[in-house]
Order: C-alpha cells, then structure tokens, then sequence
C-alpha cells in the first residue's frame, strides 16, 4: 500500500519519544552472542553505477545504497550496512504460536528460496527474493519478499502469514547485531500515532530500535504490532518469553547496558485458513532520526515501485541494466546445461559481493564460516574481506562476462591493499599484497602468499591487453605498483609488519593458496612464473628493459626447476612419480613431513597430493600432455586411497575433489560437529569437497582437448560437449535452491551433522563463495571461446612446448 507522505513524516518525528516510565528488560547482557547459519541460499544489494569509476551519490542510480542481506534456513540473517563486512543483524524471523505448541522460523520450518525477477527462460534479473517457510507439522506457511532499497539505506521484507491448520498467532523477532558484534547493543520501541488513518484504516505505526555507539537502526512496521518487547537474549527477550505461548513479559527499553538482544513484535491472530500480511522496512542511519528517516522513505516511494527501481524495470536504472550490459552473458549461458539460471544468478553474486564504498573492492563471500558456532562478542569479517587471489578470480570472472568497469576499478583498487613504506607500522619489505584485509585497506592478516603478489600483474596485464587500461596509464601503474610486486617476486625480502619477520625467498612461499603451508607449491609457483612474465612484457612497453629481463630470468629459472623441486620420483602412491602438494625444501623425494594445520598430524610431504599441479596448465607454464602433467592426474584420481589421503570422490557422476589430502577444514568425521567450535581445533575436522575444483578440472580437460584438435569438426564437438555434460553440468549440480554455489560440499564421510546434508549439498561453510561463482562463469566462458580464459599467451609460448 502507499503510505501518504505527511501522515508518515508525523508518525516518524513521535516515534522519537520513548514513553515517560519505560519497563527496562533484565538480565543483561545475555547469553554470548554467536553469527548464523553461512549456507546462505540468497544475498542482495542494490545495484550502484558508478560515478567517473567509483560510487558516489548522484549518478545515474541516485543516492548509494550502502545495505546489503544475506538468507539462510528460509530467515533473514546477516544484513550489513556501511562498509560490506560491518554486520548491523544476526538474523529477522518469525516465531509462530500454534494450537501444538511454539513453531519458530528456520529450525521448525522447511523452505525454499526464489527469485521475484525473472526472464522469459526463468533465470534471475536481479536478487530480490520470495522466500516461503512453512511448517514441519502443516500447520502454517510464511511467504516474505526480500529486497533493499536503492534510494536509501534501507531493507524490505514484506511478510503474509497463511494459517494452513488451526489459528495461529505470529512473532516478529529481530535479532541485532550493531557495530559488527553481538554485544553492547541496547534496544528500545515506541509506538507512532498518525495525525489521521491510513486507508486500510491504521491509525498508528511501531517502530524497534537498536543502536550501538553511533549506529543505529529502526524497524518500521506497516500497522502496528499489538505488543512490543525488547530484551536480552536467553533472559528476557520475546523468543525465552514466549516458550509458554504467550508474551507474557514485554519490555520498552534494555536501559543503559549493552548486550546480546532481541526485538519482539506481535502481530494479529490469524484464523484458520485466513492470512496476513504486513510490510516491514528496517532502516539504517548514524543516529536514531536518521534510522527512521531511512525505514519511512521506501513507504513514502511506495514498496511496489521500490522492488520496480531495484529490478531497473522500464526506464529505471537497476539491475537488469546491468544484466543487459554484460555483452557476452548470452553466449556463455549457451554453453550451460540448465538454460543459464546459474551463469545469470553467478553473475548477480559477483557484483553484489563488492563494496559500494571502495570501488572495485571485491570481497570472498558473503558469509562468516559455520558462523552458528562463531563467537559474536568480538567484530569479525569472515569471508567479508579481501584475498587478493579470491579477487583476481572475481575480477577475470566479470571481465569474462563483458563488464569492463568493475574489473577496472578493481586494478585500481589493489595499491590499497600493497605493502609498501607507508604501510601502518611496516619496517621491512615491500612489494608485497597483504594476505587478507577490510574493505577499506585495513590490515588482519599479514602472511606472505606469493601468488597474491603475482595475481594482480597478471589482471593488469589481461586488461591492458584488452585495451581497458591506456599505455600510459599501465606506465604509471608499473612504477607504483607493478615494479615493486615484480621485484618481490624475484628478490623477496625480509618481512617486518605485525607477527611476522620472516625472510623470504621466491619462489619458496611463506603460505601456498590454503594459506597454511610454506614452501615450494606447484600452484603458487605457476602463479609467480606467469606474473613475472607479463611483469617483464609491460617493463618492456614502460621502457624498463633492464627490469623486463631481469624478470624473465627469474621466471625461467623458476620454471626449470618446477619439477626437480616439487615432483617426486619416490613418492608412495602409484609408481611414485608425481607432483606433491608443497615441499619445505627443495627435494621432493626426502619424504621430509609438513606441517601440522586444522587438527590434522603431520605427514610425509609424498603423502600429500593435491590439484595446484594443474595451475601450471592453465596459465600455460606446462602443457597438457606434459609428462610430469600426465604422471600426476592417475595420483589425483585415485578413489582407491584411505578416506585420510583421498582427494577426489565422484557424486552422482560428478568428479569432485577436496583441497588435499589430509584437509581438516571442515566438518569434524566423529559428532558431526562445526569447524574450529570455541577456537580449538579437532582431529576429527576433514575439510570436504570443493565444488570450483570441479571447474579446474574442466579447465585441464577442455586444454588438453584443445591441445590437439581434431581434424573432424564433430569429433571435437563431441569433446566439447563431453566437457560440458561432465563439469560444467557437474557445477550447476553443487547450486542451491537460490542457485547459490558454496565453497564445501559434502563428502559423506563420518557421522552425519545436525544439517543432514545428502553428498553433494553445500555446506555450513560458506556460501555464496564468489571464487567457485567465478570458476563457473571462466569455463563457460573458456568453452565458448575454445580458449582457456587464464592463459596467459607469453606464458604458452614460451613454456608450454
């Protein structure tokens, strides 16, 4: 319904005041505050086009929208606003008071998640969502429409409640996490009178309130709840209240101390086989007015033509005018097997999970790892943050798509997050990418990873060469940014920021892409090799040839030694010959062990095989039929192997492989239980399968088709359509109902978790992860192109003989 504007400008100025002798809640400052469930089946944002290549209001989509959300177990739970990883939620659901007793949303519910905008073929033009829970026992179903609001920092959910069997009697239940913790929130409501009724005869409007320090946010209901209640989570909140069926103790205000909270509105009973609807915004904003400035705009535009300016439908601008700008989206949804709902929806989660603040600062996923067992009390990004290797993958992945702008703001991103003698306490070398930081170049994790130095030379060269950045801006970036990751590359350094001062020497690397072993890896090496490469092709253009061929040394002695350092000829598996996952020192057959990670023992580095080996081929260091290449895979295949070493597992036909053998980062084999509960770690932990290797191997196979074409045209397309009926089809099977891809699926070895995952089926890792998005998206478009995206053609020519 559209809400008259000056009636709801009167509403918002009385829903200020708190009542003269406000009941406080006890109890503070509840049970420790935990994230939520990561297996999102939705995540959304508005979409922002950028102003002269960053996000500033007044373009063509008006004001930025700083808001995004994430769904999970049929719920709203984490919903940021500011920068991308400051969390303001934990989770919005309903809980429901039935004739047999209390149901609540998510644990008692089963769901499914869809898209409000679709095409003609049914695949996705934006994520605004329709999600429907409905009740174990029968008893009732709730449908909510999910969406933001382009136009203001604001979210939409707008709820109708079925009473299926029986009377039923809702509960809204808004958990807060402000300031990115579960603690030191405090909590209030108020009621708003209207000056005169709305015309479905309302006469007031309830508004919770939540703030921690100076954010704030305001959930606007469309009628007014019959009851409001605030409290502390586990003493006094509506949730512990209404375990009687009834909301017995209702709360205006947590008073003064902050803690773990919880709002509560009651909605209207709803008879039997009757409905209800109503809509809720819930606003954003650095001080209570501007929360309820926020949460009473969207009413003011009308919800309705709210969801049209997000879509972009008509001359509005939104996301289906990014859609439609991503010139080779057609074709790649050509090379899928199920119509292009995954590409489309890939393509919507790539750009969703990138910062509207720091043009360009694309972000691993939206999610925070097993987060139901995380501890809230602390601020934490999870997933939230920049890898530069996780970025390189999403930056290649929407250039592969046809968007020239992102992955170009992103190179124009990346000096933010490069060490140099600038960098906040840094006393040592520089050149390096930092291993891990907020949005913002704020520093967490400081460990040297080389091919997150060597990733972002190689998407500065990919989009030189396909004339996105000028020459003579290319010069500029090789002296700022280019020259000095070069130089690392050969040189290394010792390192001197935070915890570490270690010396490093490539193209021996401190942490491989896991980011938990040193040493020679065959996938960081293929990196650095091919980063030096094209480092030495733009020194070359940027007139620095001294540079150009110091670089191409280092990258040709690196490769000449790939095998005497890391493939053994002794290993145990097999006839011994192949490549192993890392080695510390440079001889692959001493059986010298590596280290310990995730609650796992050390084993002897030949017992540990893994996929990096296959790198080498995708950007060209080795061909496909090398002989170290063709050694290798019969190791990587072998299904044969204890579950302890076994790397890869077929589900329903699908080859899917875990990280490496002996992974412990995931779930643990003996309770089921979470990875890493209470910060310790656990023999029982296996890391699982990891559906972007699939992708990988598609890519190994699509090269060594392409290796040697057929001279019969339908031969090779039968090759070509093997591929795709294997990986690309083997992709799509890991997506979720919302056509989501996580970073782990389920192996189905060891006891079961409280999830009850089939194999296959994503896990509470993290999902969406915008990596296996990306790999998706690449082999498509490697597919389409009959060309392997990643490689790098001074790579190929040079060592792929």
């Amino acid at each position: 319904m559209r809400i008259l504007p000056r009636l709801l400008i009167g509403a918002a100025l009385a829903a200020l005041a708190l009542p003269a002798a406000a009941q406080v809640a006890p109890g503070a400052p509840g049970d420790k505050p935990t994230w939520v469930n990561a297996a999102k089946t939705g995540a959304g944002a508005s979409y922002e086009a950028y102003v002269d290549g960053q996000y500033r209001d007044g373009g063509q989509t008006g004001d930025v929208s700083r808001v995004w959300f994430s769904i999970a177990d049929g719920v709203l739970t984490e919903t940021m606003y500011g920068l991308i990883h400051e969390a303001q939620i934990k989770q919005l659901r309903f809980a429901v008071v039935t004739d047999g007793g209390l149901s609540v949303e998510g644990a008692d519910t089963t769901s499914r998640t869809e898209y409000l905008h679709v095409d003609a073929a049914g695949r996705p033009l934006s994520p605004a969502y329709r999600v429907i829970t409905t009740d174990k026992a029968g008893r009732y179903e709730i449908e909510k429409r999910i969406y933001v609001s382009p136009d203001d920092q604001a979210l939409v959910v707008r709820a109708t409640i079925r009473a299926l069997r029986g009377d039923v009697t809702p509960y809204l239940l808004l958990e807060p996490h402000m300031a990115n913790t579960g603690v030191g929130d405090r909590g209030w409501h108020s009621t708003a009178p209207l000056t005169q009724p709305t015309p479905d005869g309302s006469t007031s409007y309830s508004v919770l309130h939540a703030a921690e320090g100076d954010v704030h946010l305001a959930l606007w209901a469309s009628a007014a709840f019959e009851a409001q209640s605030v409290g502390f989570v586990g003493v006094s909140d509506g949730l512990t209240d209404l375990a009687d069926g009834r909301l017995d103790h209702v709360y205006d205000s947590t008073g003064p101390e902050g803690g773990n909270i919880m709002l509560t509105g009651a909605l209207p009973t709803i008879r039997a086989g009757q409905a209800l609807s109503r809509d809720f915004v819930i606003g954003f904003g650095d001080s209570e007015p501007g929360a309820v400035r926020e949460a009473t705009r969207p009413f003011v535009t009308g919800l309705d033509e709210v969801l049209a300016r997000f879509n972009g439908e008509g001359d509005r601008i939104g996301w289906e005018d990014y859609i439609a700008s991503l010139d080779q989206l057609p074709r790649l949804a050509e090379q899928s097997t199920d119509g292009g709902k995954l590409a489309y929806a890939s393509a919507l989660m790539l750009k969703v999970q990138e910062d509207r603040t720091h043009a360009g600062a694309l972000i691993a996923s939206l999610s925070n790892p097993w987060g139901d067992t995380v501890d809230a009390t602390n601020p934490s990004t999870g997933y939230k943050a920049v890898w530069p290797r996780d970025f390189y993958q999403v930056a290649m992945a929407l250039l592969a798509l046809g968007d020239e702008e992102t992955p170009l703001a992103a190179f124009r991103y990346l000096p933010q997050v490069q060490v140099d003698a600038d960098t906040p306490g840094n006393t040592g070398a520089t050149g390096w990418f930092l291993q891990k930081t907020h949005v913002d170049g704020e520093i967490e994790w400081v460990g040297v990873q080389l091919d997150q130095t060597a990733m972002p030379i190689m998407l500065g060269w990919k989009l030189w060469k396909a004339g996105l950045v000028p020459d003579a801006e290319m010069s500029r970036m090789y002296g700022e940014m280019i020259k000095p990751a070069a130089d690392f590359l050969v040189d290394g350094g010792t390192i001197g920021l935070l915890w570490n001062d270690r010396r490093i020497t490539p193209p021996w690397t401190q942490q491989e892409r896991w980011e938990e072993q040193e040493g020679y890896s065959p996938s960081t090496t293929a990196a650095v090799i091919t980063g030096l490469t094209v480092a030495a092709d733009i020194a070359r253009t940027s007139g620095d040839a001294p540079s150009a061929a110091r670089y191409q040394a280092a990258a040709d002695d690196y490769a000449s030694r790939v095998e005497t350092r890391m493939f053994t000829t002794s290993g145990e598996w097999g006839d011994g010959d192949y490549f192993i996952r890392i080695t510390r020192n440079e001889n692959p057959n001493d059986k010298a062990p590596i280290g310990e990670n995730n609650g796992q023992p050390a084993h002897a580095e030949d017992r540990i095989v893994d996929g990096g080996f296959l790198e080498l081929v995708r950007y060209g260091v080795r061909a496909p039929d090398a002989p170290s290449i063709l050694a290798s895979l019969p190791e990587y295949d072998d299904q044969t192997r204890e579950d302890r070493f076994r790397v890869r597992y077929d589900i329903d036909g699908v080859p899917a492989f875990r990280r490496y053998g002996n992974d412990g980062y995931g779930e643990q084999t003996d309770t089921g239980g979470n990875y890493g509960v209470g910060g310790e770690m656990h023999p029982g932990q296996r890391g699982r399968l990891w559906p972007f290797f699939t992708g990988e191997r598609g890519h190994y196979e699509l090269a060594a088709a392409l290796q040697h074409p057929s001279a019969d045209a339908g031969w090779t397309q039968a090759q070509l359509n093997g591929i795709r009926q294997t990986y690309v089809r083997g992709m799509e099977s890991f997506a979720n109902g919302g056509l989501l891809l996580p970073e782990q699926a389920w192996d189905g070895v060891g006891h079961p978790t409280a999830h009850d995952y089939r194999p296959g089926e994503g896990t509470n890792s993290a999902t969406p992860l915008a990596w296996t998005h990306a790999e998706y998206i690449k082999l498509l478009r490697s597919l389409a192109d009959r060309a392997i995206w990643d490689r790098y053609a001074p790579v190929e020519a040079r060592y792929a003989r």
